[in-house]
């Protein structure tokens, strides 16, 4: 299951290498404000449909997928979140 959001990663990785002309990944990994505009819209979906409890599945992968490529495009790599988690564990 966690091999579908380190696919995500590369494929983030991938394009920000090998750019995709018309992509959308690339468009949100080489313009950081639209990146961070649509998590916030995408994270505003998610509570909307979490308090109606509708869609909630759909605009939550929308966030993960929003954030991802936001902290892509603004160099900050997956590996140190995990690795802050990791030290917070009591």
């Amino acid at each position: 299951m966690l091999k579908i959001l380190e696919d995500l990663i590369l494929l983030a990785r991938e394009r920000k290498k090998n750019p995709i002309e018309g992509s959308y990944t690339n468009k949100l990994l080489e313009n950081k404000n639209l990146a961070k505009d649509k998590v916030l819209e995408e994270v505003n979906e998610l509570i909307e449909a979490v308090e109606e409890n509708s869609n909630k599945i759909h605009e939550a992968a929308d966030v993960l997928y929003h954030l991802i490529m936001y902290l892509e495009a603004n160099g900050v790599k997956i590996e140190e979140i995990m690795e802050e988690l990791s030290a917070r564990k009591k």
